[in-house]
């Protein structure tokens, strides 16, 4: 499994220029590296010395992974400072996590309480993935989003809370582009706002049908169209 992992990570970081480097300098394969040992040894029932490895793993990678995860193979822990994977969160083959994520649980239950992930799963930076939910395989988690409830295979999902995007002909090769993440919330906005503007015509020729001498109807000058539209701008929409 350690060769899978090394060569996954060569795969998927182009700044990997050879063996040593990944094998002493990349965080993400000695966390998983003493978190195999643990697993192994916590599957025992070997109390204490698990989690003391789980504990100096922490200590030494910034990388939290309880003994109890189950991580599949050729997971890639990118950076991974401050990653947090807890003790029932399952993570399937070559998912690849990012610095500041969490697996974590939503209380204090009992039984099952983290996240399941599929295969070929990207999560973003900084994203939060709580409770005993469902990611399916390829699905892409925007850096930041807040994931709350079952995710469908080969989607994409963004925002706080998280909100699903299909993305059914999102090729294999393009699973790492977590940078072309669609922005659902301000493509929501540009609909409104584009409804609004036709709303506005409309009314702007009944007004012309129906002319009045009110001043009342006057147009009020408002510089909210341009706030608007730097707004999406600046999302890309």
């Amino acid at each position: 499994m350690l060769l899978t992992d090394l060569r996954t990570i060569y795969e998927r970081d182009p700044a990997a220029r050879n063996w040593l480097e990944v094998l002493f300098c990349y965080p993400g394969l000695q966390a998983l590296m003493f978190h195999r040992l643990a697993h192994w040894l916590y599957k025992r029932d070997i109390p204490f010395i698990p989690r003391l490895i789980s504990h100096i793993s922490r200590f030494l990678t910034g990388i939290e992974i309880h003994p109890g995860a189950k991580i599949g193979k050729g997971v890639f822990i990118d950076h991974g400072m401050g990653v947090v994977i807890g003790e029932t969160a399952v993570v399937g083959d070559y998912a690849l996590i990012y610095q500041g994520v969490t697996l974590g649980g939503t209380g204090k239950e009992t039984g099952k309480r983290h996240p399941t992930l599929g295969n070929n799963v990207v999560v973003g930076a900084g994203a939060k993935v709580l409770g005993n939910i469902r990611i399916g395989d390829n699905v892409r988690i925007g850096a930041g989003s807040v994931v709350l409830r079952d995710v469908p295979s080969n989607t994409t999902v963004v925002g706080i809370p998280g909100r699903i995007t299909r993305q059914d002909k999102l090729k294999a090769d393009d699973i790492l582009a977590h940078n072309q993440l669609r922005d659902v919330e301000a493509e929501a906005i540009r609909a409104l706002f584009e409804r609004v503007k036709e709303l506005e015509k409309q009314l702007k020729k009944l007004e012309n049908f129906y002319p009045s001498h009110s001043d009342t109807n006057k147009a009020i000058p408002s510089h909210s169209d341009g706030v608007i539209e730097e707004f999406l701008d600046g999302a890309g929409i």
